[in-house]
């Protein structure tokens, strides 16, 4: 660990440092020397002159052990801080270099509560991995200084804090290939494999795949995929769909995952999405099973686990998302590709109306897209901008028999059904 934190500060002043406040990523960075007259960065212009700030980044060497750390962390700090911390999540990474994000989270201490906070703060950095930093102020409130905790108090490591122009990427977005968003099963499965000590259920997921998986094949008859967010009518449809077209209806994921769901909810993003990406497949073995027979329905696929995923990971406005044609949006290179996938759209205000008349339990993504725009946007454009197959947009504000028709005369000029 202290190799790996030597190794870090070596290049400390080369990161940017993120903080998300208000639902969106505010930048600082800092340098040995300072150049030029003091300006202190957004994210310290609200702190109080006597308060001081916290960091606190998990530098875990292995990243199914730290991203699971900084899942349970932030429990852990809620728990322990004193009321009125600020706790808000953040990031350090050098602009471009993939693979040198890390995760954690940034706090300040009102009056008095600094000697409490840094007891917690020390006891946490003596035995667990992560670096911690605190942030004081000069006297005139214009200088902010950054001291790393990792070596002795006698020979402390401080780094002036100056604003940092807003990098070309958001962070997550040089991180998201394999992390976020799945694009092979082996990728996928390998994070479920590192888990069997800590989360027996991932022996069951594995379980289910077949011995023999051959997802890419192509399919006798069409497959045709229905995606949007939840009360766009992707049940009805899918429901009418398959009887018109005399199809066989699945659904992802699928129904024999269904037991370990609300297991891997519960887990870190790295973990969850490695099991809804497993989901896929088994779902793409089900298709290539019923396709030899019959026209298949399939209610969400892989274009729901990619956009939900890129959305979540990427904060603040639609310009923050991985720019049009990157790579993370392209279809995985060992899954079927469906014959066509349907998006159905509808209008924000019409689609929370028909969710408050189901009076359904909500996942806590589709309870993040009612009170957050930014959120609902972030995925609906990342729908739009998969490729390899691409979506087909159909407005589902009229009746569901007017829809119904729309989506039969998609399918029939794009599978020839």
């Amino acid at each position: 660990m202290a190799r790996h934190l030597k190794l870090l500060v070596q290049r400390w002043s080369s990161r940017v440092f993120s903080v998300e406040v208000d639902g969106a990523p505010r930048y600082f960075g800092v340098r040995e020397q300072l150049r030029g007259e003091p300006v202190p960065p957004d994210v310290f212009s609200e702190v109080q002159k006597q308060d001081r700030c916290y960091s606190l980044l998990v530098c875990s060497g292995d990243r199914v052990t730290g991203d699971r750390f900084h899942w349970e962390l932030r429990d852990r700090l809620q728990t322990q801080l004193p009321p009125g911390s600020g706790l808000r999540s953040m990031s350090s990474f050098i602009p471009d270099q993939k693979g040198s994000l890390l995760k954690g989270y940034f706090l300040q201490s009102q009056a008095g509560n600094s000697s409490l906070i840094e007891d917690i703060l020390t006891d946490l950095e003596q035995r667990n991995p992560v670096l911690v930093c605190s942030y004081s102020q000069s006297e005139d409130g214009q200088q902010w200084t950054q001291c790393l905790w990792y070596q002795s108090e006698e020979n402390p490591v401080r780094f002036c804090v100056v604003p940092s122009e807003t990098p070309k990427h958001h962070p997550s977005v040089l991180n998201m290939i394999n992390s976020d968003v799945f694009y092979s099963l082996e990728e996928a499965c390998d994070v479920l494999k590192q888990c069997g000590d800590i989360i027996p259920e991932t022996r069951s997921v594995l379980g289910m795949l077949p011995s023999s998986l051959d997802a890419r094949r192509k399919p006798d008859f069409p497959v045709i995929v229905i995606e949007g967010l939840d009360a766009t009518g992707k049940t009805t449809l899918t429901e009418s769909l398959r009887d018109s077209l005399g199809a066989t209806l699945l659904r992802s994921p699928p129904q024999c995952l269904s037991a370990w769901r609300g297991r891997f909810d519960r887990e870190p993003p790295l973990i969850r999405r490695a099991f809804y990406a497993v989901g896929n497949y088994i779902t793409a073995e089900q298709i290539n099973q019923e396709a030899s027979k019959s026209p298949v329905i399939v209610d969400r696929f892989w274009h729901s686990t990619a956009a939900y995923a890129i959305a979540t990971a990427v904060t603040g406005p639609v310009s923050n998302l991985p720019h049009e044609g990157a790579e993370v949006y392209r279809w995985p290179g060992d899954l079927l590709q469906p014959s066509l996938v349907i998006l159905l759209t509808l209008d924000p205000e019409e689609r929370k109306r028909r969710l408050r008349s189901r009076g359904l339990m909500k996942t806590d993504e589709e309870e993040e897209l009612d009170h957050n725009k930014l959120f609902r946007l972030r995925v609906e454009e990342a729908y739009r901008r998969i490729v390899g197959p691409a979506c087909t947009a159909l407005d589902a504000s009229p009746s569901a028999d007017l829809v119904l028709q729309q989506a039969l005369l998609l399918i029939r000029a794009k599978c020839h059904l």
